[in-house]
């Protein structure tokens, strides 16, 4: 799951999230982690330009120092950046930070990269907007060797490097595994080309699967990848209250059934987004997802 607070687009915000802070995301993180979930994630914006601000908002934590401070007050559940906007620092700046989460956490970080869309974002770091998906390709194949060497030797174009060793080197082999973000046919030709794995941002279907496994044979990729899905808002039960929008709701049953469709598309991870109208509510939802839907997704 995204983790709320962090991030507070108008698209998926609740209400109660403008009046929360550190100790309600904690109990979000804690409750996912209890319940089995395999992830949680968090965004990546630096700043956000004022005509964007009235839907995307301006709170957007940082990336890295969030997840090195969940990965000190969670055990099992992975840590996912959703997405990452590595093009904004220096290969080597990223790959440092992304191997020290890896030790910290004991190898429980997960990658999650974007080409970035924001285009005064770009404008103000210095980085060329209209460039941004060929500077995505270099900086994964930058962290590759980032992660995987104690003295990378990065290529370029625009961030060539040699001769200068990094430590800690990362817990998993080769570094964390990096997740492509979006559904593009820019995006989904790299997630497959580059990838261990792909966050869609909208829906997953056979066409888009056959096209992500050819596209791979085609690169000589025979590695495992995940697959990745959105189930968007969700909620467990029957509501009493107005969701705000459409949801899939129902028995634990009736949302198992929903889920094990994805398994036959090849899916291996599907991100949901709980309705809550309190952190409370948000950790019982939690509580009741790990305890009576995701035992029904594992035998």
């Amino acid at each position: 799951m995204q983790l709320p607070i962090q991030s507070q687009s108008s698209i998926y915000r609740e209400p109660w999230e403008a009046h929360a802070g550190a100790p309600e995301l904690a109990a979000v993180a804690r409750a996912a982690d209890a319940a089995g979930f395999f992830y949680v994630a968090v965004c990546d914006h630096v700043a956000i330009p004022a005509d964007k601000a009235e839907a995307m908002g301006t709170e957007w934590w940082d990336t890295v120092a969030t997840l090195g401070w969940l990965a000190g007050i969670t055990e099992q559940v992975h840590l996912l950046s959703h997405v990452y906007v590595p093009a904004y620092r220096h290969p080597l700046q990223v790959a440092k930070a992304f191997a020290t989460l890896d030790v910290v956490s004991g190898g429980r970080v997960i990658l999650g990269v974007g080409a970035g869309h924001v285009e005064g974002e770009f404008e103000v770091l210095g980085v060329p907007f209209a460039e941004r998906g060929k500077l995505l390709d270099e900086s994964i194949d930058a962290l590759r060797a980032a992660f995987a060497e104690d003295w990378p030797t990065l290529p370029g174009p625009r961030w060539p490097a040699a001769d200068l060793g990094q430590h800690p080197r990362p817990i998993q082999e080769d570094g964390p595994p990096i997740w492509v973000g979006g559904s593009s046919p820019a995006a989904i030709r790299r997630a497959a080309q580059r990838g261990d794995g792909w966050l869609p941002q909208g829906p997953v279907t056979p066409e888009i699967v056959a096209k992500i496994h050819e596209l791979r044979e085609a690169a000589g990729r025979h590695d495992p990848f995940d697959l990745g899905a959105l189930i968007g808002a969700t909620y467990v039960g029957e509501a009493d209250w107005d969701l705000g929008e459409p949801a899939l709701t129902g028995s634990p049953d009736k949302l198992a059934h929903v889920l094990r469709k994805f398994a036959g598309l090849g899916v291996g991870q599907v991100q949901i987004r709980l309705k809550s109208r309190s952190v409370d509510e948000l950790v019982d939802q939690i509580g009741r997802f790990g305890a009576e839907v995701i035992p029904q997704l594992t035998v």
